[in-house]
């Protein structure tokens, strides 16, 4: 009995060693990114001039010099569009495993039907949102 208890412990060690090297070449990759970007920011910091200006310490946006305060008005309008967008594209990725069950025997009627529900639920949504002038461009 000595014996299997002897194999069996070197075979755990062996797996224990298969294991943690697999995490030593992922620590390994990830030390090498860190230092490889660090380089780079270290060379750019020694390499790039230093030479400020009044110009250059001005606020740049879009070749514009800054005019007024800084506060603006930002239209919401914008953001609902594209929060409408991602929700749709988010709910539209729900279909295709939709899909790949509807193709299995035996859940064809009942995935139909949960799709159905599920595209009632967004028309629903798109409708409210249309009906409070949400989606008018103004």
């Amino acid at each position: 009995m000595p014996e299997t208890t002897t194999v069996s412990t070197a075979s755990t060690g062996l797996a224990a060693a298969d294991y943690f090297e697999g995490y030593s070449v992922v620590g390994l990759l990830a030390v090498i990114g860190v230092l490889f970007v660090a380089i780079a920011f270290g060379a750019g910091r020694l390499l790039r001039p230093v030479v400020p200006t009044p110009e250059k310490l001005l606020t740049y946006e879009c070749g514009v010099d800054p005019v007024g305060e800084g506060w603006a008005h930002t239209q919401v309008r914008y953001y609902v569009y594209a929060f409408l967008y991602v929700i749709f594209a988010v709910d539209s990725i729900f279909l295709f495993p939709w899909a790949t069950v509807f193709a299995a025997d035996g859940y064809g009627a009942t995935t139909l039907v949960e799709m159905f529900i599920f595209l009632g639920f967004l028309a629903v949504g798109l409708l409210y949102a249309y009906k409070k002038g949400v989606l008018t461009w103004t």
